[in-house]
């Protein structure tokens, strides 16, 4: 329960607010949200999931809730978000806002991922090897080389500026800030992963940015970071309980157990969550690279003149790096006359029916299971042996960081074969455990968790001090049952369902045209949305048309009169926000522009006003039936007599439509329509629920003749 001190102090805080805002206005959905936020926060592993529109103002109902109880428990606050302009919203302008209106002094940081930021070692490795990698050495030494190929005048150029920036404190060594372009080549060369760093062993550990980063993240009373760092050190081992029972998290970020979480745009959790626990094996790459590994563990014996590392001899460790790659060779060989791809598919694929492999396959795979953790464990200590040396110079700051590498992927093929050896728990949903076949014909191996559900019972709801998860689409309709299951919702969460502050009745309209054609007719169904969208889109206004399937987008882009395709701007011909940018000019010059997206557009892109009049939703966005995660877990529900897609696809299908709808109607002073060019909303059992799950338009839907 919240002490009466901590609720007077929220009453002030949204008092100030009110007083202090220019043109605020009170609105009950945003005091309803503050109410739910404290409630959630008073008690110890409380569980909010609210709903809040697009116009609530969120942000600032969950700061004024979250700061006041964190202060009063003396507690860290942290928000995660999905988006990096969200992320930025909220340290450049909300929280600063929230903390002047209420003349608070609070430490604020953005946590990052270590591949943000720049890594003042690989930068000078970077530089001081462009000679090297013009000479194009061999033998061992091209295994240590940063550079894939002689770099080019541009990376050079950049990678001088970036140094100069940096050795001149002109720049903080956050990449996403740099001075100077980096190429897709340069980035991950002067970047680095958890893998890579030696940490306090690194002769750069006292400059570097990400440490420095980490720092400011512990002294920080609130933080901000995005939802895939904070579910990376959800799940990592921590400090463990009083009992001695394994704990998670605290190893990036604040311990959970003295952290109060606020989800913001989470309806991206559940995906994430489970990407979390994604694994992949690419086997003739992943042979390939034992082979350099051989080479490089031989420097490394050599380097440090040790006979035995790891109680292995080298004579040992090359007998199990062979012994892994012959049996990953078997594998493939295995696989490969075991199953015959479709050559008619463009991208082959074998599942595993309810995630259950061919015997010998997983024989293979307990095996491989087995020697890669040996691998692990020598290599480990190979590792450890060159970072502890005294002065080894640049051959063991390049071995320290390749080693590193290696063993970050081996930890990942460790992931891959041990989901598929190992059995699936009863009454839960099984492993997805999949094969492709890439357009290189290289065999890929796949392994995934289905839900979310268990994962997050076990390092967020078990261990958190609170958590909030907000976003303007959780639910479909009101109903939170489709989200409960996918997060493990504890039975005792509390789930709401703001209204919106704006009147959607009179603002906005909802149009179903009197289409023929369904958009399981593909080449119809394209040819259709052109002739609607020549005759009835408004081509002098800003508009915005949402497709499922990049396929679909080129089609109906093809079929336009080339006067209109002039005026479209598709999601792909430039980046996200030089596209949106671009739109907007023409609009401000009255010249009209249509943008042409897939899902990325449908959700949170703000386009207010005048820059977005119509939004066109061609289809409904119904999951691809071809995921092979989806389809397991489709498969599962089956088994036990459920519907999936009662169950799971309209209920998602439904949250996509209503988060494509929210692209209308950004503020109160917003007006336009959105159309639906598909009929199943009217012909399909399911449509009348859709519709009605949507927010309160005008409707109006069209009769077919």
């Amino acid at each position: 329960m919240l002490a009466d001190t901590t609720k007077d102090a929220i009453r002030a805080a949204y008092a100030r607010l009110k007083d202090g805002l220019p043109g605020f206005r009170a609105r009950a959905s945003q005091g309803k949200m503050i109410a739910e936020v404290a409630k959630a926060f008073g008690q110890t592993g409380g569980v909010a999931v609210i709903e809040a529109p697009t116009g609530t103002g969120k942000s600032m109902a969950y700061l004024i809730a979250g700061v006041e109880v964190a202060r009063a428990q003396k507690k860290k606050l942290l928000i995660a978000t999905a988006t990096v302009a969200l992320q930025e919203q909220l340290v450049q302008r909300d929280i600063p806002l929230y903390l002047q209106l209420n003349g608070i002094e609070a430490k604020v940081a953005l946590a990052k991922g270590r591949g943000r930021y720049l890594c003042p070692r690989n930068l000078l490795m970077a530089a001081n090897s462009i000679h090297d990698a013009q000479m194009g050495l061999a033998g061992f030494e091209s295994d240590l080389m940063l550079w894939a190929k002689p770099p080019q005048a541009r990376d050079k150029q950049s990678l001088a500026k970036l140094r100069v920036a940096f050795d001149h404190n002109e720049w903080n060594g956050d990449m996403d800030s740099a001075p100077e372009p980096v190429s897709d080549l340069l980035r991950p060369m002067i970047t680095t992963s958890a893998g890579g760093c030696t940490g306090r062993k690194c002769g750069q550990f006292m400059n570097c940015p990400f440490f420095a980063a980490r720092r400011a993240v512990d002294d920080a009373e609130i933080i901000v970071a995005n939802q895939d760092l904070v579910l990376a050190d959800l799940t990592m081992p921590g400090e463990g309980s009083a009992e001695g029972v394994q704990g998670w998290g605290g190893v990036i970020l604040p311990r959970p157990d003295e952290t109060l979480y606020i989800f913001d745009e989470g309806h991206h959790v559940p995906g994430k969550a489970i990407d979390r626990g994604a694994a992949e094996v690419y086997m003739s790459a992943t042979v390939r690279q034992l082979s350099r590994l051989g080479r490089q563990v031989h420097a490394a014996y050599s380097l440090t003149d040790k006979e035995r590392l790891g109680k292995l001899g080298l004579d040992q460790g090359d007998e199990k790096l062979q012994e892994l790659s012959n049996t990953l060779e078997e594998l493939e060989k295995e696989i490969r006359l075991a199953w015959l791809p479709d050559p008619a598919e463009n991208e082959p694929m074998y599942r595993g029916s309810l995630g259950q492999l061919p015997e010998p396959w997983v024989e293979h795979a307990r095996m491989l299971d087995l020697l890669t953790g040996e691998v692990q464990r020598w290599l480990a200590a190979v590792r450890r042996a060159v970072v502890e040396m005294t002065d080894g110079g640049p051959t063991q700051e390049a071995l320290s960081r390749e080693l590193g590498l290696a063993l970050e992927r081996i930890a990942k093929q460790a992931a891959c074969w041990r989901a598929w050896s190992s059995d699936d728990a009863d009454n839960a949903p099984p492993m997805a455990r999949w094969v492709t076949l890439g357009a290189d014909q290289q065999l890929v191996c796949h392994a995934s968790a289905v839900s979310a559900a268990g994962l997050l019972r076990n390092v967020l709801w078990d261990n958190a001090s609170g958590v909030v998860m907000t976003s303007a689409t959780l639910s479909a309709g009101g109903n939170f049952r489709g989200f409960a299951d996918a997060v493990g919702l504890p039975n005792d969460a509390v789930t709401l369902s703001l209204p919106s502050p704006f009147d959607l009745a009179a603002q906005a309209r909802l149009e179903v045209p009197a289409m023929r054609t369904l958009p399981d007719a593909r080449e119809a169904h394209a040819e259709e949305i052109s002739e609607w969208l020549a005759e009835n889109l408004d081509w002098d206004a800003g508009n915005l048309v949402l497709f499922t399937s990049r396929q679909k987008l080129d089609r109906v882009l093809q079929k336009l009169p080339i006067a209109q395709v002039r005026k479209v701007r598709a999601q792909g011909s430039l980046g996200k926000s030089q596209l949106v940018a671009e739109h907007c000019a023409d609009i401000e010059a009255g010249k009209g522009s249509t943008l042409f997206g897939l899902a990325s557009f449908g959700e949170g892109l703000d386009l207010p006003g005048k820059f977005c009049e119509t939004v066109v939703i061609t289809q409904l966005p119904f999951a691809v039936p071809t995921d092979p995660v989806g389809a397991t877990y489709a498969e599962w529900l089956e088994s036990r007599g459920r519907n999936p897609f009662i169950e799971v696809s309209i209920p998602e299908a439904t949250r996509l439509l209503t988060q494509y709808c929210g692209r209308l109607i950004r503020n109160e002073t917003d007006h336009g329509r959105i159309v639906l060019l598909d009929r199943r909303v009217v012909t399909k059992r399911y449509g009348a629920g859709m519709l009605r799950a949507l927010p309160p338009f005008e409707r109006v839907i069209e009769r077919t003749a």
